[in-house]
């Protein structure tokens, strides 16, 4: 033991010395860490000691040089706590261009703010520095020490904290009691060069001179790219729950025994009213649905974080009693109801967001931000959103789909692939028709049918207001100036998992008059004019993040005394990307368009971005089509 804390000592130590050492010019950044740079963090350190199941001792150490107004960011100097993490010390102390020391700022300067909001009941606070620079550039280095009583969330690490910033050094120190079971698992480092060691029971992890990584259209996020560390314990407290974990099969039997059974009790009039509204039901899965309803016309959602409380469901009864609860209880009380009536389902765990965050399948942790309820249909899962009071039965939109998850059931964890949709299932069919007058103005109707994540994106547009639907269909059709909504009727089918929009549209002015011609784009209302920007050096793989399939139908009647002059060639490109087609035929007084694409989701190679560009700019071109017609 006094060899553990002779070593502790002499690691401060070394890191003391070091701190005292920094010349913290930005004269001394080096010159290649500079191009494309809002900020450089200069030096982040953080020492992590767990001596017991229930010490956590993290002292952190952090330098970041700011060099205009969007590298504020960057800056960190904040840090959480609550009842069970204590700030022991924090200060900041700001320094000029040349490395002079301007201000220092002590732990009583720092805002002391709660977390909690409208939506939101936590007991976290949060310290941050409230800074606003004089000139730039600036350095701030931010110091602070915390302790706390739970060891079940060890913070992940990458050298690599955004898009703008680089790094010249970035490291973590870990010295953990043997008997805890210290885990790790390294992800994407790549051409980043990772430096490890390991003396005894500390563990240190660095990287060194990171240029900034500029974003770039079309790419995945960068939580997916960047290089990073998980970390873990086999053995953590959790608020005064003990957990052992190896692997996620026992994580999930750790959660289902240690925070979800015995939550799932209700009042005997709920469980009644529950089999009075299924009892002319027999298929299970329209049950369930009526459940579902009951649930989102009874609740409302509202997070929970005190405590323990920010990892177990509230009790069901509870939320029965109070109407509200976060995505922890409104999960489990749907579960306690679809219990009563003698369907089983299971609390899920994931990375709720719209970027496809997956729970790491090789690396058992405490990961996730999300529950969601899965119920087992056939030989998968049918999944349920229960924070929504909107979203229908059955439907899982971008916020969940894709992506692993971990089913949490009594004999164990089952980690599982939400639905995925393929481009043939994320499809819109419109059918528009509409006539030009010969002065140049459009008078017609859309007809619409999404479905998939097509569907997801358009459901909420039933909820607007007449006056919001109509502003929301100008900015959706913004290149259409002066138009005017003359009918807009929307029908959602929530069994179908469809959404109808039957729109009359007026645009003055939709062709030009130029001598005696009129001409315009024969595509009014449904124009794919998107073309990704152009790269002389792409860095980052390309991501389509969703595939889809559009298919439309445009019929024009011509102005009387006028007649085709031009007309678009027919179209056809294909490449591993998808596929997009364009058929103009013309007949006495009309012409028709059948036009269709298919997007492929998907990630390529960095190389394949200039081709997808190219595909891309095709397709624009071929939207913006023009026919030319002459008065006879």
């Amino acid at each position: 033991m006094l060899l553990r804390i002779s070593l502790v000592l002499s690691l401060l130590l070394c890191f003391s010395a070091a701190a005292q050492d920094e010349n913290y010019s930005a004269a001394a950044i080096p010159a290649e860490l500079l191009e494309n740079a809002n900020a450089v963090l200069r030096n982040s350190t953080e020492e992590i000691t767990v001596s017991s199941l229930t010490s956590l001792k993290s002292k952190e150490h952090r330098v970041v040089t700011v060099f205009n107004e969007r590298g504020l960011g960057f800056i960190g100097a904040s840090v959480y706590y609550d009842k069970s993490t204590n700030v022991r010390s924090i200060e900041a102390i700001v320094y000029d261009k040349n490395g002079e020391q301007i201000k220092k700022i002590k732990k009583k300067e720092f805002r002391d703010v709660a977390v909690s909001s409208d939506a939101e009941v936590t007991d976290n606070r949060m310290l941050y520095l409230d800074f606003t620079p004089a000139t730039y550039p600036f350095t701030i280095v931010f110091n602070c020490e915390t302790e706390s009583s739970n060891t079940a969330f060890l913070p992940q690490w990458s050298p690599v904290e955004g898009v703008f910033l680089s790094t010249v050094k970035s490291e973590r120190r870990f010295t953990v009691e043997p008997s805890l079971g210290f885990r790790y698992k390294e992800y994407n480092f790549g051409d980043v060069k990772l430096e490890k060691q390991q003396q005894g029971n500390t563990y240190t992890f660095s990287a060194a001179n990171i240029p900034a990584l500029r974003s770039e259209e079309e790419a995945p996020s960068l939580s997916k790219v960047r290089p990073y560390i998980l970390f873990s314990l086999n053995r953590f407290n959790l608020e005064g729950v003990e957990g052992t974990v190896a692997d996620w099969q026992s994580m999930g039997k750790w959660m289902y025994g240690s925070l979800i059974s015995g939550t799932d009790e209700l009042p005997a009039e709920t469980v009644e009213k529950i089999k009075q509204l299924t009892a002319a039901e027999n298929d299970p899965l329209k049950k369930a649905r009526i459940v579902y309803e009951y649930m989102q016309s009874k609740t409302r959602y509202v997070s929970i974080q005190l405590g323990i409380g920010g990892w177990k469901p509230m009790k069901a009864k509870d939320v029965d009693r109070l109407g509200y609860g976060d995505c922890k209880a409104l999960s489990n009380y749907t579960r306690a109801l679809l219990k009563a009536i003698g369907i089983e389902s299971y609390c899920t765990v994931i990375y709720g967001d719209h970027n496809g965050r997956d729970l790491q399948k090789d690396f058992s942790s405490m990961q996730g931000n999300h529950m969601i309820l899965a119920l087992p249909n056939k030989d998968g899962y049918v999944w349920m959103e229960c924070t929504s009071q909107t979203e229908p039965f059955g439907h899982q939109g971008d916020f969940t789909d894709n992506r692993y998850a971990l089913v949490i059931k009594p004999e164990g964890g089952e980690l599982v692939r939400t639905h995925t949709y393929l481009p043939a299932e994320n499809t819109q069919v419109s059918v528009t028709t509409y006539a030009i007058s010969p002065e140049g103005n459009l008078s017609g109707s859309l007809k619409r049918t999404s479905a998939g994540l097509q569907y997801d994106s358009r459901f909420y547009m039933t909820r607007l207001s007449a006056e919001d639907l109509s502003k929301e269909y100008k900015k959706r059709l913004a290149h259409l100036n002066g138009l005017t909504l003359k009918k807009v009727d929307l029908s959602n089918d929530a069994d179908k998992l469809t959404l109808t929009e039957n729109l009359q549209l007026e645009v003055p002015q939709y062709g030009s008059l130029s001598s005696g011609r009129l001409i315009f784009a024969l595509n009014a209302f449904n124009q794919i004019s998107y073309v990704p920007v152009r790269y002389r050096n792409r860095k980052l793989p390309l991501e389509v993040d969703s595939g889809y399939t559009d298919n439309d139908e445009v019929v024009v009647t011509l102005p009387e005394g006028f007649s085709v002059e031009a007309m678009p060639q027919n179209v056809s490109i294909t490449e591993k990307f998808g596929e997009y087609k364009a058929e103009y035929t013309s007949d006495k007084n009309k012409i028709t368009v059948k036009r269709s694409i298919r997007l492929n989701d998907g990630v390529y190679a960095k190389e394949d971005y200039d081709k997808y560009r190219e595909f891309r700019d095709k397709i624009a071109r071929s939207e913006n089509a023009k026919a030319v017609l002459v008065k006879k």
